[in-house]
């Protein structure tokens, strides 16, 4: 097993030396080295090697005459057992399988904490349900339990020992008024009982944690030191062993413990997990969620680099993690500092922060965009309609002087009474047009993107027109 040559392997094979024509075939690589060297045998190691053992093996009751079957199976068993207890044997301080079941252990230990002692508080708060708000600890909550049992003997007892002096005082003034129910002597004894495993379950806890982080200092120092303890216990009994962790990648390490995440974005084609195991290591923990994920693919490069010195290395000191761990710290540092360093410039100098103001504006709520309907009302007043009446009568006084301009232009020869004739029509249909204009004012309001303005304008067009046409007819 160990490649070395025994007493008797040595004084068979200097028989063999001198009559040996042909080379040695060996099972072992290893051990045909060591038989070259020493003793100046030529061996060879093939795989026609391994088959010629294996059938040497399956028919030694022939080869080896004198020997019973019985016998013979008695020494391949009593063989096998041995060589395994060997295996166990051969490295005490490497055995990762405590650390594996350690682990398991500690986390089953406290699932059923939690259960026990969430069972403890519903059941002792049907008796005193002021205890459990005024004793957030669990521990010292199931501790006052088994000193005092029934509430009516908080205001004898003395809790000083477990509870500060403002709290007893709370407990024992919550105990005189409580609002819970009475309970018999076997409830009390049962809730005790209950009480007693929780404190024993949580100091074995203690003690198991103590072992667990003794064994990992042991048999992976490095790796304690870049993700703690306890995520370094969960890597390896995640991977099985420290070897077959080893073996991986450190993309692989970076996302252990999250592959369902990694399964279901594949399948969905979408952004795959930053981390998995290594999320509650402590460097992890105290980055800026902007640099988790750099973070991570940094510590898992330098976890994978001490998980492979742990394994294969020969020096047991913690001395590589160290520099590693102070590496990513530095690495950190100036990750959270960029931040906060000026874009222009030699990028050196840090930028000036100036000092925050809260500023609060109180808004009041504008009604105005309530409505979608035209702010102006119905009914005007009827100053607005009288302007509005002195607008119009002035343009179109102005229209009517160019209108006679052109008119006197264009018609000379036309008679006087003509003239007047045309005159009194003219005013005739102003007058219609003005009644016309105030009742529809009357009835539709104006808008404030139209202008009344735009009426007057377009009289005069029509009036030239109508009086070329009457200038005409006469």
């Amino acid at each position: 097993m160990e490649g070395k040559i025994n007493k008797q392997l040595k004084k068979v094979l200097k028989k063999i030396v001198k009559e040996a024509h042909e080379p040695l075939a060996v099972a072992d690589a290893k051990l045909g080295g060591v038989i070259k060297e020493k003793l100046n045998l030529s061996c060879i190691h093939s795989p026609l090697v391994n088959e010629l053992m294996r059938g040497i093996r399956s028919q030694m009751d022939g080869l080896i005459p004198g020997v019973e079957p019985r016998e013979m199976a008695a020494m391949c068993l009593g063989l096998a057992h041995s060589l395994s207890r060997y295996r166990l044997k051969f490295s005490a301080d490497k055995v990762d399988t405590m650390i594996v079941q350690a682990i398991s252990l500690l986390d089953d230990l406290d699932k059923e904490l939690n259960n026990y002692i969430m069972r403890c508080r519903e059941w002792y708060g049907w008796h005193f349900p002021e205890l459990g708000k005024i004793i957030s600890d669990n521990l010292t909550y199931c501790k006052c339990l088994q000193k005092v049992g029934d509430r009516k003997n908080y205001a004898s007892a003395t809790l000083s020992e477990l509870l500060p002096e403002e709290v007893e005082a709370e407990v024992k003034a919550a105990a005189e008024i409580s609002m819970g129910t009475e309970v018999s002597e076997e409830d009390i004894c049962n809730i005790l009982h209950l009480c007693t495993q929780v404190i024993e379950i949580s100091e074995y806890r203690t003690q198991l944690y103590e072992y667990l982080q003794n064994r990992m200092m042991a048999i992976a120092p490095n790796v304690t030191v870049m993700v703690g303890e306890l995520v370094g216990a969960r890597l390896i009994a995640h991977a099985g062993s420290l070897l077959n962790l080893a073996k991986h990648a450190a993309s692989t390490v970076q996302i252990l413990g999250a592959e369902k995440a990694l399964f279901r974005a594949l399948k969905s084609r979408r952004d795959t997990p930053k981390y998995g195991l290594i999320y509650h290591a402590s460097l992890v923990g105290q980055t800026s969620p902007k640099h988790k994920g750099k973070i991570s693919r940094m510590l898992a490069a330098k976890t994978v680099l001490a998980i492979r010195y742990d394994a294969f290395g020969e020096d047991s000191s913690s001395a590589m993690g160290v520099e590693n761990r102070a590496k990513l710290e530095a690495r950190l540092r100036t990750l959270e500092d960029r931040g906060i360093r000026k874009i222009s410039g030699t990028g050196k100098a840090l930028a000036k922060a100036e000092k925050y103001e809260h500023k609060s504006e109180v808004k009041t709520y504008d009604p105005s965009g309530d409505s979608t309907l035209p702010t102006c009302s119905k009914k005007r007043k009827i100053e607005q309609v009288d302007k509005e009446d002195e607008v119009v009568e002035k343009k179109a006084k102005k229209a009517k002087v160019k209108i006679k301009v052109e008119e006197e232009e264009e018609v000379v020869e036309v008679e006087e009474d003509v003239v007047e004739v045309v005159e009194e029509q003219e005013t005739s249909v102003k007058k219609k047009k003005k009644k016309d204009k105030k009742k529809h004012i009357k009835e539709e309001p104006l808008s404030e993107e139209e202008p009344c303005t735009s009426t007057a304008i377009a009289s005069p067009e029509k009036k030239k027109k109508k009086k070329k046409k009457r200038v005409n007819e006469d």
